[in-house]
């Protein structure tokens, strides 16, 4: 199962395609930075999805994002924690630290760009959990059954589950869709170009964040899915707008948390020098 996530998962894929541009933007330039079968082993098992599975509602991460709400900070705060905590395990050296922290920070930033991760998830499963929250969650068959107080309450809330177009059913099949469309693409046009590089180091991930995620929700992706399924003109804009935006915001992440570490460096050596 390992080995055909490592290959087939799509944020495995996404991982893989962002180290390869990581390491062109750097061509002729020293650098440190785990390789991407290191990151990647921070993946599936190892990763949030692995923690959701392990261990339900105990330090899960939550990576819903309502771009409509600006008081939502829980995803934003856990990408700014994940970033500076790679600037000092590359700063430091550490090996297995960075690319913990590179491969999570990866996964909050891939989940929070995902149309489906924009939807108000987490109020529509307490709804269909007759009012209880998402820390009540502690079991697998907690998350997998709905509540309700006759029988046909609970056949229509698991319906509006897993049925046609339930939550669950559509999030998945939205996330399933994007991994199969992007599997075979070499993603060469996620390149991220010199004027995103130099914003990025103008503005900072959580800017750079908020900026992008604003792009994508405009799209209306997930909400065309939600009506139609998936046509031609969603697949379309899979392949050409939704992967390269998400693939070349990891390669500006990692490129910025490299750039950062570099000068944490340099200004201690000036200290040391002085």
């Amino acid at each position: 199962m390992k080995w055909f996530d490592a290959w087939f998962g799509a944020h495995q894929k996404i991982d893989r395609v962002a180290r390869n541009h990581l390491a062109s933007t750097f061509e002729g330039r020293g650098y440190y930075f785990p390789t991407a079968w290191q990151i990647i082993s921070f993946e599936g098992q190892n990763g949030p999805d692995g923690i959701k599975r392990k261990s339900p509602a105990q330090d899960e991460p939550w990576h819903f994002y309502d771009p409509s709400d600006h008081d939502d900070r829980r995803l934003i705060g856990s990408i700014v924690h994940h970033y500076d905590e790679l600037v000092v395990a590359l700063r430091e050296r550490n090996q297995a630290r960075a690319a913990f922290e590179a491969a999570w920070l990866s996964h909050a930033l891939v989940d929070g760009l995902t149309p489906a991760h924009h939807f108000p998830y987490e109020q529509t499963l307490k709804d269909l959990r007759g009012g209880q929250g998402i820390d009540t969650r502690t079991t697998a068959k907690e998350k997998l059954i709905m509540h309700g107080d006759t029988l046909s309450e609970k056949l229509g809330n698991n319906w509006k589950m897993w049925g046609d177009k339930g939550l669950l059913a559509t999030h998945l099949a939205f996330e399933w869709g994007v991994s199969i469309i992007i599997t075979p693409m070499r993603l060469k046009h996620a390149m991220p170009t010199d004027a995103e590089l130099v914003e990025f180091r103008q503005k900072g991930v959580e800017l750079m964040f908020q900026k992008r995620i604003y792009q994508v929700a405009a799209l209306g992706m997930y909400e065309n899915f939600h009506k139609s399924g998936w046509t031609p003109k969603l697949a379309k804009q899979v392949r050409r707008e939704l992967a390269p935006l998400i693939i070349s915001t990891i390669t500006l992440a990692w490129y910025g948390a490299i750039m950062d570490s570099q000068q944490s460096i340099k200004r201690r050596k000036s200290r040391t020098a002085a």
